[in-house]
């Protein structure tokens, strides 16, 4: 069975309403939870995450003010949670502190695109497997093998390979065959899930043939952000994709 992986910003489209997006992400049949991190320079990110970015914040969304609802519901939510966030954040917060509160809150993998590779092994690494999250690391069509291997080795949870070389929400299609042959020809020790630009099913059926399983995050996003009913919306579209 191919995973399927949902991001979300927390504190969209209202500030409380984290934990009931949790809960109908995981009922509509979801693998994973990808919960984002609110941040003032999101440099992955295309305009639909950049919009709810800034939502979030105006709403009053922290990183203490999140890990406060996860613990509401940890007990409720059986598949795993993941963060994804920027570094600058995480430090202001206190990195051993992040970690501490992620594996009280239930969270079991964080993603930092910006954290680079040798500062993660010098002094990231030990404290992430101290509190038992996994950490996964981002690689794209310009990625050698010899790099892909190395950031595999460094992860766990799971490689997230990127569609193609842009933010994340674009309307390009995606036709990148040979890079996902590619990732699959390495023999990776982690399972690739692949994002960005990822709508629908059928994108969904497409990247899945040559990867574990495939991540949203703009295209549901959308759908908290332009509907009131989010939560009947956001459970259909799940189902669609699935």
């Amino acid at each position: 069975m191919k995973k399927l992986n949902i991001y979300f910003t927390a504190g969209v489209p209202q500030l409380n309403v984290t934990t009931q997006i949790m809960k109908t992400i995981q009922s509509a049949g979801a693998d994973m939870i990808e919960v984002g991190i609110p941040y003032s320079d999101p440099v992955a990110d295309g305009p639909v995450i950049q919009k709810s970015d800034e939502l979030a914040l105006q709403n009053g969304m922290t990183i203490a003010k999140l890990f406060e609802q996860l613990k509401t519901v940890k007990d409720e939510i059986n598949i795993p949670v993941i963060l994804m966030g920027y570094l600058n954040p995480v430090l202001k917060f206190g990195f051993e502190k992040f970690c501490q509160e992620c594996k009280t809150s239930g969270v079991s993998g964080l993603i930092l695109p910006d954290l680079p590779p040798i500062e993660f092994e010098k002094k990231y690494q030990k404290i992430l497997e101290q509190y038992g999250i996994n950490f996964t690391f981002l690689v794209t069509p310009e990625t050698s093998d010899e790099r892909i291997q190395y950031l595999d080795s460094l992860s766990s949870g799971f490689l997230y390979a990127v569609s193609s070389s842009s933010t994340t929400g674009t309307n390009q299609e995606i036709d990148n065959d040979a890079y996902f042959k590619r990732l699959k020809s390495l023999n990776l020790k982690n399972q690739v899930l692949i994002g960005f630009s990822i709508k629908n099913k059928t994108d969904f059926e497409k990247v899945t043939q040559h990867a574990d399983g495939a991540i949203i995050g703009s295209a549901f996003v959308k759908i908290l952000l332009e509907n009131q009913e989010w939560e009947s919306k956001a459970a259909e579209f799940i189902r669609s994709v699935k």
